[in-house]
């Protein structure tokens, strides 16, 4: 069972969900996400299953697979590949967002040990929030789209139809990406026609991380996309961020007191030489 509570000097909202400290932080034997294990039983391309241990109750968590290679990372699945990833992730979206206890749908991977991915097979997560969180809310509230402006082009790092990955001006981590379409397109499963486009991006972007270090770069990615409570939400412009967790190789870059305590952020690497350096590495897709 969870626990929603609010902190009273803040408001943020904090989830209490005791059970999970008892879950396996490793397999005691084999891959669970490989064909043949617990959670694979059968062949696949792409796969969801509810989670075993879910943050969120009545089946709000699920765990997605993106291919059934154990060595794989998202930027090897090729546009095909990823292409099928994000739709799978339309449909879940969907799907999930039609329940009545459903208000937002929120799709993100954490990818390596270091942000504590217990299970290094390629794979990501779904969350069934019943109301908008406040990250996607605090976004959802501008006025003015600034999504639909192109980022500047000193901050671009790759592109594909109608897509483009750049570092934002304000980026919060060294390396940081957000991914977004040139349209307004509000959610996944609106975006039908523009999936080849993000998964091309997806695939090309994420390669370059790994290259940048000359090491899988382990990574936060979300997607933040339209709430599903059935209001028009006309500043919902689909995006993803990427959150690289290495300002340089080997080295992390760790959220410190300061900024914890202040709310401000300290990057100590400039945007757009992140940007020119990830441009300098070849892409795939």
């Amino acid at each position: 069972m969870s626990d929603t509570r609010f902190d009273p000097l803040s408001g943020t909202p904090v989830v209490v969900v005791s059970e999970r400290q008892d879950r396996p932080h490793l397999p005691d034997s084999g891959c669970p996400f490989c064909v043949g294990g617990l959670e694979a039983p059968e062949p696949y391309e792409v796969r969801c299953f509810p989670n075993r241990w879910p943050a969120l109750p009545d089946g709000r968590c699920e765990v997605v697979l993106y291919t059934p290679d154990h060595e794989a990372t998202f930027s090897s699945l090729g546009r095909d590949g990823a292409e099928r990833v994000v739709a799978l992730w339309a449909e879940r979206t969907r799907v999930l967002g039609d329940r009545p206890d459903v208000d937002y749908v929120l799709v993100f991977e954490n990818r390596g040990p270091q942000v504590g991915a217990t299970i290094s097979h390629p794979h990501g997560q779904i969350y069934a929030y019943r109301d908008v969180p406040p990250v996607a809310a605090t976004e959802l509230a501008v006025t003015r789209c600034p999504l639909c402006r192109p980022p500047e082009q000193s901050l671009a790092v790759a592109t594909a139809p109608g897509w483009t990955a750049s570092v934002p001006a304000a980026a919060a981590w060294p390396y940081e990406l957000l991914i977004a379409p040139a349209q307004h397109v509000p959610d996944l499963p609106s975006a039908a026609g523009g999936r080849a486009g993000l998964a091309h991006v997806l695939v090309d972007s994420l390669a370059r991380l790994d290259q940048l270090f000359d090491a899988p770069m382990p990574y936060m990615l979300w997607v933040h996309q339209r709430p599903t409570d059935g209001g028009e939400w006309p500043g919902a412009h689909l995006h993803v961020h990427v959150a690289p967790i290495l300002r340089d190789r080997g080295v992390p870059r760790f959220v410190a007191a300061a900024e914890l305590g202040a709310g401000v952020i300290f990057n100590p690497v400039e945007p757009a030489r992140a940007a020119q350096r990830l441009r300098a590495l070849p892409g795939r897709g």
